[in-house]
């Protein structure tokens, strides 16, 4: 005689609501809006760094109502240019954060452009630490990348890098 199957039939869970489920085309593209993190007890920042050419950026982020302060100085004041404006928030604007985390940033060496895709990649990195389901879209918005060019170095016998010396036939 055969051992009869005593499992039980179990149900099906669905999880979600309809209003819930999302058509195969949303769940593609990439998630642009985030809760904002929950830090633990004890925890009051979260950090990030951020290098680019000579350019070095600490970077400390916690919900909050969207303030920016660089060195201590309003953002607006202390980078004066739109494009460097722009390039520094991008990983706010890309994550829907732009409103609902205070950031911090200490930044040295480099120029303005330097020191403001600094601050990108230690946002990015911050956000990626606080939030760990953001990092596929900063990374598919080529933020969390580091650019790794620097500038080459001068080469003795020459006057610069690649520039020789002017030469004189006769």
């Amino acid at each position: 005689m055969a051992p009869e199957n005593d499992t039980k039939p179990t149900a099906e869970i669905k999880l979600g609501t309809s209003a819930d489920t999302e058509s195969p085309k949303e769940s593609d593209a990439p998630k642009t809006s985030f809760s904002v993190p929950v830090l633990e007890d004890g925890v009051h920042y979260i950090f990030g760094t951020g290098r680019r050419k000579k350019a070095v950026a600490r970077v400390r982020i916690r919900p909050g109502t969207g303030k920016v302060l660089v060195n201590k100085r309003e953002f607006s004041t202390f980078f004066v240019h739109e494009k460097d404006r722009t390039s520094a928030l991008s990983p706010l604007k890309t994550t829907g954060m732009t409103t609902s985390l205070d950031v911090w940033v200490n930044v040295r060496g480099g120029g303005s452009t330097g020191q403001a895709d600094a601050v990108k990649l230690g946002l990015a990195r911050a956000i990626a630490k606080a939030i760990p389901d953001a990092e596929h879209t900063l990374r598919d918005a080529n933020l969390m990348t580091r650019d790794a060019r620097i500038k080459e170095r001068k080469k003795y016998g020459q006057r610069g890098a690649r520039r020789r010396f002017q030469f004189s036939k006769r």
